[in-house]
Parts: C-alpha cells; sequence; structure tokens
C-alpha cells in the first residue's frame, strides 16, 4: 500500500533525523558535566588549601573525601569517619615535592571518585575526591527522557504523516477506483474525478486525454466496422448472385452468357480482393512499426513515379519546384511510399486515358495533379473520409479508402493533407509534411539519391525511362 509505504519512509526519516538530534546532545551534555566535575573538583581543591593554610577545617559534603598527604606517606581524612582516598605514586610525588598536580580517578567501596592532589604551603598535600554518582545519576535521566522523547516523536511524526498522505492521496485513491470501474466495465464515458493544479490534477488531466483518445479510437473503430460492412455487401451479394445463376444454369448456359458471368466473378472477386486489403491496411497500420528517419520527398515522388509507369504504362512526370527546392522530410519510409503510391492511383483512376499525371514536389510539399473531373465546392477535406465517393465519381470503380490511407498517414507523421481543383481542370491531391532543412536529425547531413538533380523531368524523359503505351 503506497500510503503505508510513504509513512514508513517519513518515519524512518523522522526517526534517522531525531536519533542523531539526541545522540548530539547527548554528547554535549556528557561534556558539559564532565566540565562542570573538573571545574568543581579543582575549586574544591583551592578552597580546602586555603581553609587548611588559614588554620580553618572545611565543612564536609557527603558526596566528596578530602585528605592531608604528608610527606613521609602519612594519610589524616578531613572528615572524622570517611573513608580514606587510595594513595597513589602521582599524589604521593606531589605530597613529597610540593610542587604540580596529581588528576586522577579511583573507586572507593564500589563508588567511582574523581581526585584532584594539590600542595600545601608548609609541605605535604590536600587530596580532594568528588563521585561521579550524581553526575552518573544525570546521564542516565538524560538518555532516558531524551530515549522516551525521541520515541514519542517518531511515532507522532508517523501518525501524522498517515493522516496527512491519507488527504493527499484522497485524489489517487479516487483515481485509482475509476480506472478500476472502467477497466472493468469497459465504460470509456465514465467521468474521472475533478483534477487540481498540482501532479496528481496533471495525472488526472492526463488520463482524461488518454481516455478522449481511446473513445475516438473506438468510434472510429465502430464506424469503420459499418462502413466496411455496408461496402463488402456490395460485392459479396454481386458473386453469391453470379456463382447461384452458374449453380442453376449449369450446361444450360450460352457460352457467351457464361463467359459474361465469370467475368462478373473474376471482377467482383479483384474489387472484394482489394477491398479487404485497404481495409486490413486501414485497420492494422503495419508501418507504425518503422522508425521516423530523414526522407527526400524527391526520392519518393521519382521511385513511386517508376512504379506507376511500369504497372500502368502511364505518363508520369516529377515536377521539382525552382523556388522551393526539396528539403529532408522526417516520416516513415516505407509508409510514406504507400502514401504516393495511392495518390498516383488515384490520379491514374481518374485521368483520361493518354493523359499524363504529374508530381509537382518543393519544400516538405508534394502534389499529384490529374486531369479528371476535378473535385466539386465543399469536398476538398470530404474526398479523405472513409468510403467517401463524391457525385462525380460514383461510376468510378475503386474502394474509397485509398486517400484515408494517406490522411491517416500524414496526420500520424505530424504532417496534413490537402486536395483542390486545379487550373486547367483536374484536381491537385497532396501533403504537407515539416521540413527538417538541409541537416537531418542529429545534426547530420541526408544523403540523396539523384536522378537528373535539379533538372524538370519532362514527357521524353518518361518515354526514354520505358513507359511503355506512349
Amino acid at each position: 500500500m503506497l500510503r503505508t509505504r510513504i509513512t514508513a519512509v517519513v518515519a524512518a526519516a523522522a526517526a534517522l533525523a531525531m536519533c542523531l538530534a539526541a545522540f548530539m546532545s547527548y554528547r554535549g551534555v556528557s561534556a558539559l558535566v564532565a566540565d562542570e566535575l573538573e571545574r568543581g573538583l579543582d575549586d574544591r581543591a583551592n578552597t580546602v588549601v586555603a581553609l587548611l593554610a588559614a588554620g580553618l577545617t572545611p565543612p564536609a559534603r557527603p558526596d566528596m573525601i578530602e585528605q592531608v598527604v604528608s610527606a613521609e606517606g602519612a594519610v589524616r581524612p578531613l572528615a572524622p569517619g570517611r573513608e580514606a582516598l587510595p594513595l597513589s605514586p602521582e599524589a604521593l610525588r606531589v605530597a613529597r615535592t610540593g610542587k604540580g598536580a596529581g588528576r586522577e580517578d579511583v573507586v572507593v567501596s564500589g563508588t567511582e571518585y574523581g581526585t584532584l592532589t594539590r600542595p600545601l604551603p608548609g609541605g605535604g598535600a590536600v587530596m580532594v575526591g568528588q563521585s561521579y554518582e550524581g553526575a552518573t545519576r544525570v546521564d542516565d535521566q538524560f538518555l532516558w527522557r531524551i530515549s522516551w522523547t525521541t520515541a514519542a516523536a517518531v511515532g507522532f511524526a508517523a501518525l501524522l504523516g498517515w493522516l496527512v498522505l491519507g488527504r493527499i492521496l484522497r485524489p489517487v485513491r479516487r483515481l485509482a477506483a475509476t480506472t478500476q470501474r472502467i477497466t472493468t466495465t469497459q465504460d470509456l464515458a465514465t467521468p474521472l474525478p475533478p483534477a487540481g493544479s498540482d501532479e496528481i490534477g496533471q495525472l488526472t488531466r492526463s488520463f482524461e486525454h488518454m481516455l478522449a483518445a481511446l473513445r475516438r479510437s473506438r468510434a472510429q473503430q465502430q464506424r469503420l466496422v459499418q462502413d466496411a460492412s455496408h461496402e463488402l455487401r456490395t460485392p459479396l451479394t454481386s458473386v453469391r448472385g453470379s456463382a447461384e445463376l452458374l449453380q442453376r444454369g449449369r450446361g444450360r448456359l450460352a457460352p457467351e452468357d457464361e463467359e459474361q458471368i465469370l467475368t462478373t466473378l473474376v471482377t467482383e472477386t479483384a474489387a472484394l480482393d482489394a477491398l479487404v486489403r485497404e481495409l486490413v491496411e486501414l485497420a492494422t497500420d503495419r508501418r507504425t512499426e518503422e522508425e521516423p528517419e530523414a526522407v527526400d520527398l524527391a526520392v519518393v515522388a521519382e521511385d513511386g513515379a517508376r512504379r506507376c509507369r511500369q504497372r500502368t504504362g502511364r505518363v508520369v512526370l516529377v515536377v521539382e519546384d525552382g523556388t522551393d527546392p526539396p528539403v529532408p522530410v522526417l516520416a516513415r519510409p516505407r509508409a510514406l511510399q504507400r502514401c504516393v503510391d495511392n495518390l498516383l492511383s488515384n490520379a491514374v483512376k481518374f485521368s483520361p486515358e493518354g493523359s499524363p499525371v504529374a508530381v509537382r514536389v518543393g519544400g516538405g510539399r508534394l502534389a499529384v495533379r490529374d486531369r479528371g473531373p476535378g473535385i466539386a465546392p465543399g469536398e476538398e477535406q470530404a474526398v479523405f473520409d472513409r468510403f467517401y465517393r463524391g457525385p462525380r465519381t460514383q461510376a468510378t470503380p475503386g474502394s474509397g479508402l485509398g486517400l484515408a490511407i494517406v490522411h491517416d498517414i500524414v496526420t500520424a507523421d505530424a504532417g496534413t493533407v490537402f486536395a483542390t481543383t486545379a487550373d486547367g481542370g483536374g484536381a491537385e491531391v497532396g501533403f504537407v509534411l515539416p521540413p527538417l532543412g538541409r541537416d537531418g536529425p542529429n545534426g547530420r547531413a541526408v544523403r540523396r539519391r539523384s536522378w537528373r538533380a535539379g533538372r524538370v523531368k519532362t514527357t521524353a524523359d518518361a518515354l526514354r525511362e520505358g513507359a511503355p503505351g506512349v
């Protein structure tokens, strides 16, 4: 659970910080207590020396032991009935020489004392011992208090973090519940929780955009299925009718009638095969697996024109704009080739027999010009719809999907499509892709294959390249 994990992290961070602060405080307090003990021991030793020099006996203190040490090593306690401090070699040296001072820790009856030896003016020395019991008690109490205080603070931090995180993560829980409901019911119209202005709000808006895209995709798929079922019904009905006619009239039909029925079957089957192939191409878009790269539109146009000449025997001219030379564009190469093939097939289909088809390339723009009936006003965008047939092209065979595929491919590569009626008759259909300039991705120059680079192709060029029947 995210809330529990984050709370554990917050509590661990708080515990680490507080333990570090407690340790540093403990070290500081221990050093401070030790300094106070040393200072108190030194002050007491000076006081005892001054009082003995004045012939007075210092008052006894319960936490201290004072004694006089003679130069011969004899020990005389200043408070009757108190245990004597052990005489160390260092204390004996101070008593004999009358110089320096001696500082040591000793144990008397199981209690640790800090001792300080100072010389007396008349000879000998005085030893003052102070018990560490009080300091140890203060140290232990401080350690205990700071431990439970730290534990309580960590617990409070964990509880506060749990409560605050519950409020912070509430929109995330709502979003998760909504997405779970959408996953279970498959209802893409389910509204998402209100989005705020923070990161969670941005996440909610991203989910909303994703759901909108999924809704559009589902609507397009449903429309495609409906349109495809309608378009498939006509050729399937024709094929079934022709097959049933052959079955009923088997052996009784005239050869010419049988030949006509078989021709109809072949024609409708070919149309059905082309329609199914276009549907699969449109529904799957297998070219999306391609990685976009720098593509030269002039090269693509030349390739498409060559294939179209070989396939149809028509004259296809490729013209480069002299005022706006072609530049590389970022696109999927095979998908872009399919776009050009579809545009050329569409132009050949609507152009009268023997008339040329022209491909004009300039900048990131490619346009195919035919000599057909043109495009009626108001149909400039409708021609890119799936299965669309204008009033001027109802009698022309075809699936009505070629330009829809061009539209989907180009828009997927951040381009735009256009269709207009050309000056002098016919239609001009094409697309525009964002140019990369003369340098391709990563600043590397794009190498361009050339067919008579910078030269306008003429009808004679097309004839020399093998356009039969012209």
